[in-house]
């Protein structure tokens, strides 16, 4: 219960104060954003499977943002970093759908 009044709390607060994204990182945000979904779905995941461990989700979570974000990085610093971004966002996106379809199964039977 906590993690989810600390969630609105944070929606609240960025909604009320609007925070402006320095230039330097904005191309991170939305990848970082993306693999934090990715380790949200797999948490969920990992819940509705009885699986779930909060030592697990968190560096999951850490760890993934941190790494997508080190290799769009990398792709920065070799000029091609619109295409490794397009890399992260397609295998994210694939993890991503591929729990929401277990979800999805579990919820529903189907």
């Amino acid at each position: 219960m906590i993690a989810v009044l600390g969630l609105v709390v944070g929606a609240l607060v960025g909604l009320f104060f609007e925070p402006a994204v320095p230039a330097g990182l904005q191309p991170y945000l939305p990848i970082a954003v993306v693999a934090a979904l990715d380790a949200l779905f797999g948490g969920l995941r990992a819940l509705l499977d009885g699986t779930f461990n909060d030592r697990v989700f968190i560096v999951s979570f850490l760890s993934n943002v941190v790494v997508a974000a080190l290799i769009v990085f990398l792709g920065d610093q070799l000029g091609v970093g619109t295409q490794l971004s397009t890399g992260v966002v397609v295998v994210l996106g694939i993890r991503i759908f591929s729990n929401a379809a277990a979800i999805r199964r579990h919820l529903f039977k189907a």
